[in-house]
């Protein structure tokens, strides 16, 4: 297990290792607050992105390990809108997408949904994690990404299948990636982001982050307590819990989001599967599924397998899209094919001669390791017990196998935040992929400088759900005013 740097060598190497050796003490000044920063940009090459010249695209070196900061280096991918009132600016918002996989580049070409007046006066300003996207992105070979065994475990055989199969694709990833690969924890993320606030020339960090991104930012706010200005944590995941608690959480999370989409369809004529048994018409589904029986709409070169079946249950309970979700369980069930059909629900084989693997991201933070089939079965029982409808959430369950026996950067812990800044902790009731436990835990352990913004409805992200949401979050961003403690936002019916 790497050694953490201490905070203050932390500081210096963040801030230092984007100078010229001329400018050090004016950085180590600047560090202990002694001197200011004030040259923005500084060790960014800022020029117009070639999707957007409107746009601005840039790189910044940092160390691929930060326990050696002089050693091998990697150019983490930048993008950033100005603030359409310079006036008005307040100063620069990094912005983290989550995934893990998310690129915030991509975010910020979309036009990143922020509101007017937080694009007013802020530079959005979205990155690339190290080993997603443009940053070094953690790549296998094809060929061995596409020979993965069935994400569920029947048996002993299949544990030491997968044992073997995880080591194999873990030597081959790291082959294809290079030194990156051990080092994509989100605690080097931390660190990176301070470098890019250092290299922005802001004094403090100003951020937004949702879902897996929350875990850089609970990372940064106990390596840089005294650097946070404001961080809105949208979505959080929790960094306490083991494999486990955090199974079952997940579970649970992902079957109240079915009922929720159950209960809506039972009462709303819009529903495409108003005045049927829901519920029955999922379980048929899975049935066939199970039976190699079901094939997805214009997908006839291979079955529907049950584990990706349940990722519908997943991805369109995160709008939430629930009208969506009844024309498309439908359309499995032999009606009409919608115009919307999303595409084919889960992982699949990839074509060329590199596969993407961001879920090296989630191992290097969480152990997920089970020690063998019969502790993989009770942890399964437990689960399905949990998730009668919905059996497990896919995401983890398919993802904690790749997982076995992966060595872990940043082991799972209690947060400690020690700073003065107020932070914004935010979820809705009704999250398919964070719990709102695991938000309202993330509250607790951040301390009373912390507090938790409940969104009665439904859906994963509750910035931009509602005028109420974005406002608390919009003028906690702006002037550090953060909502009365136990404030809730009223749900609001979705409309997809």
């Amino acid at each position: 297990m790497r050694k953490r740097l201490s905070k203050l060598v932390i500081a210096l190497v963040a801030t230092a290792t984007l100078l010229p050796a001329s400018m050090a003490g004016a950085a180590c000044a600047a560090v202990s607050g002694e001197g200011r920063e004030t040259t923005a940009g500084r060790g960014i090459n800022w020029g117009p992105c070639e999707e957007d010249p409107a746009v601005e695209c840039g790189t910044l070196a940092v160390p691929v390990d930060w326990a050696r900061p002089y050693g091998r280096t990697l150019d983490l991918a930048l993008a950033r809108r100005k603030a359409t009132d310079p006036s008005a600016r307040i100063g620069s918002l990094l912005t983290n997408p989550g995934g893990p996989g998310g690129s915030g580049v991509n975010d910020v070409l979309r036009a990143p949904s922020f509101s007017d007046e937080i694009r007013r006066r802020f530079d959005i300003v979205g990155y690339d994690p190290r080993g997603v996207a443009r940053s070094n992105a953690v790549v296998c070979s094809a060929s061995v990404y596409n020979r993965m065994p069935d994400p569920i475990m029947r048996s002993q055989a299949d544990h030491d299948r997968w044992t073997a199969y995880a080591r194999e694709l873990r030597a081959d990833c790291r082959q294809r990636t290079g030194p990156v690969y051990d080092h994509v924890d989100s605690a080097s993320v931390a660190r990176d982001m301070d470098a890019i606030r250092a290299a922005l020339g802001e004094r403090k960090l100003t951020s937004y982050g949702v879902s897996y991104g929350t875990l850089a930012q609970q990372m940064y706010a106990e390596l840089f307590p005294q650097r946070v200005r404001a961080m809105v944590l949208d979505s959080n995941m929790d960094h306490s819990l083991g494999v486990r608690e955090f199974q079952e959480s997940e579970a649970a999370t992902v079957e109240d989001s079915f009922d929720e989409f159950a209960a809506w369809c039972d009462r709303d004529a819009d529903c495409a599967l108003h005045g049927r048994d829901v519920r029955q018409v999922w379980q048929g589904l899975i049935g066939r599924a199970e039976r190699g029986e079901l094939h997805y709409p214009g997908v006839t070169d291979r079955p529907l397998s049950a584990h990706n079946l349940l990722w519908l249950g997943v991805v369109l309970n995160e709008g939430p899209a629930w009208r969506q979700l009844a024309r498309t369980l439908l359309a499995l069930d032999g009606g009409p094919v919608p115009p919307d059909l999303p595409p084919p629900p889960g992982n699949g084989p990839v074509s060329g001669e590199l596969a993407e693997l961001p879920t090296a991201v989630l191992c290097e933070d969480y152990d997920l390791s089970v020690r063998s089939y019969a502790e993989y079965a009770e942890l399964m029982r437990g689960v399905n017990r949990l998730a009668p409808d919905m059996r497990y959430n896919p995401m983890p369950m398919g993802d904690m196998p790749i997982c076995q026996n992966h060595p872990v950067g940043n082991p799972q812990h209690r947060l400690r935040y020690t700073g003065s800044a107020p932070l914004l902790v935010g979820n809705s009731l009704h999250d398919p992929d964070t719990p709102y436990t695991w938000s309202a835990n993330v509250a607790r352990q951040l301390g009373p400088k912390a507090v938790l913004l409940t969104y009665e409805g439904w859906g994963h992200g509750v910035y931009g759900m509602t005028e109420c949401t974005t406002r608390a979050m919009d003028d906690y961003l702006i002037s550090l005013t953060v909502p009365a403690r136990g404030s809730r936002c009223p749900a609001e019916e979705p409309q997809r």
